[in-house]
């Protein structure tokens, strides 16, 4: 199969979601979330990323998650990251009671397609601050993809996460998952990358999102995907958007959609003339869309 039917399939039967000068979402990707351990590339970025959580859903955004939320290739237990994590979790649990959480699989959690995953796994979780079991995402389906539509405009976006234009890592990703597991995972702690990494290989990065621009050109579908950890949004070239991700060593990107504008922002860590620090949220690029 090729990337183009893959890619394709990914939004057959994907759900589709109003676009309209009222709509806000909060689009992300790539948190990697994981156990606490040294491997845990989202612990360092744990606090901006509960920040920003904290302000889209004060707001009213509606939260999806483009994939690679939870890092199941290094880690074999989704309880335990729930655990590590569990302050994000239950924030999560929120938007999911207000139906406002929508939550797609990459290929480092390519599980979660397992029909039941959620009732399996994340139907409820330990809460520490009533001290007691909580419902969490029971009953979520997670999805391959998700099409925000205007229905005035004819005017369509396809969300992924972007990994179905990697051979590797959409039709062989039990063998990528083997070699990450077992391989690169030991090896990172000396310092060495793993080279058949989209995020981490410039060439596999490259092609990759060669690839996804020239699927979304070719079939007139703006694409907005993750996986390859490299934020981008340009009015100049509108056909491919990615959200970066949640691992960068000082920030987090993330795309806003807010009364028709769809904006890249970074949250990070700044500091006042004070020395006081401070979580910032900066924008990157915006325009307004066609809704």
């Amino acid at each position: 199969m090729s990337y183009h039917s893959r890619l394709s399939k990914a939004f057959q039967n994907a759900p589709v979601l109003p676009l309209t000068r009222r709509s806000r979402y909060m689009i992300i990707s790539d948190c990697h979330r994981g156990s606490g351990n040294s491997n845990d590339n989202f612990l360092k970025n744990h606090n901006l990323y509960f920040t920003a959580l904290n302000h889209y859903y004060s707001q009213g955004f509606t939260y999806i998650e483009l994939g690679d939320g939870d890092e199941l290739w290094e880690n074999r237990k989704m309880s335990q990251i729930i655990e590590i994590h569990n302050n994000v979790f239950w924030l999560l649990s929120l938007f999911y009671r207000q139906n406002r959480l929508y939550m797609l699989y990459g290929n480092h959690d390519m599980e979660k397609k397992k029909k039941g995953y959620s009732d399996g796994y994340c139907s409820a979780y330990f809460c520490t601050e009533s001290q007691c079991m909580q419902p969490l995402f029971p009953g979520l389906n997670f999805y391959e993809g998700l099409i925000l539509e205007s229905p005035r405009q004819d005017y369509r976006l396809y969300l992924t996460h972007g990994h179905q234009a990697d051979f590797l890592n959409s039709s062989c990703w039990r063998l990528a998952r083997f070699l990450v597991r077992y391989l690169w995972k030991p090896l990172e702690h000396f310092g060495v990358l793993d080279p058949t990494s989209a995020a981490k290989n410039y060439t596999f990065k490259d092609k990759t999102e060669l690839r996804l621009s020239e699927y979304a050109k070719a079939n007139n579908r703006p694409l907005i995907t993750g996986h390859t950890h490299r934020p981008r949004l340009s009015a100049d070239s509108p056909y491919y958007m990615n959200t970066g991700s949640c691992i960068h060593p000082r920030c987090i990107t993330c795309m806003e959609i807010d009364r028709g504008m769809i904006t890249l922002a970074k949250w990070s860590t700044s500091v006042r003339k004070d020395r006081t620090l401070y979580v910032a949220r900066e924008v990157l690029s915006q325009y307004m869309l066609p809704v």
